[in-house]
């Protein structure tokens, strides 16, 4: 049985608030070509956000089979765990910690000093960024976790009853970041968007169910 306190005005503003706002900031991720000229104060602004609003993405997915049981929610529940863990650790070394050293670097009297320590982080395999590097290790954990979860909630969810259009949506946008490689535009704002819209569907198809009983 479907149970009304997901409905509640709490549960919608995360399941489908939390991945819209996600998305919303990461259209304002930089894309820098060279670290010493970024934007820091924008790149700050949007790593000091993501930083909660990667696990509270990955919450709402798990909320959407918060009242289902079986292999499928259970597989939703630990990848989207394994998302946060491993997204939070990745941007906070490659943004956060990145921006705070091009904001001392600029401040500086000679940035160019500060260019290896800066893109020691940002080329690391497990913590960076960098294109010289074929994928951070943390990004690409996080990103198929991400996959995994949405695929695994779109199945448990197709089984309790709903709708083909939303948990299709759902299973297609978590590959935004994996197919793009960033979590940038377009990557970041195509996967979360989807899942917001995803979520905000299957929401509004519970609550005509919870009308009809």
């Amino acid at each position: 049985m479907i149970s009304s306190s997901l409905l509640t005005g709490r549960r919608i503003a995360l399941i489908a608030g939390a991945p819209l706002l996600l998305a919303i900031v990461e259209l304002f991720h930089p894309h820098p070509d060279d670290l010493l000229q970024l934007d820091v104060r924008t790149w700050l602004a949007v790593h000091y956000a993501q930083i909660p609003l990667f696990p509270l993405s990955a919450l709402a997915v798990t909320a959407l089979v918060t009242d289902r049981t079986g292999l499928a929610a259970t597989i939703c529940r630990v990848a989207m765990f394994v998302f946060a863990v491993s997204y939070v650790a990745f941007d906070t070394a490659a943004g956060v910690v990145t921006g705070i050293l091009v904001d001392a670097a600029q401040k500086s009297r000679d940035p160019a000093t500060w260019r290896a320590a800066i893109e020691a982080i940002w080329a690391h395999p497990v913590m960076g960024g960098s294109p010289l590097v074929a994928a951070p290790v943390l990004a690409v954990l996080g990103s198929v976790a991400l996959s995994v979860g949405a695929v695994a909630a779109a199945v448990a969810l197709k089984r309790c009853g709903s709708s083909w259009g939303p948990v299709a949506l759902l299973a297609i946008s978590s590959f935004g970041i994996g197919i793009f490689r960033t979590h940038a535009w377009p990557g970041g704002p195509l996967t979360f968007g989807g899942i917001a819209i995803a979520s905000a569907w299957l929401l509004w198809e519970r609550n005509g169910a919870l009308r009809k009983v």
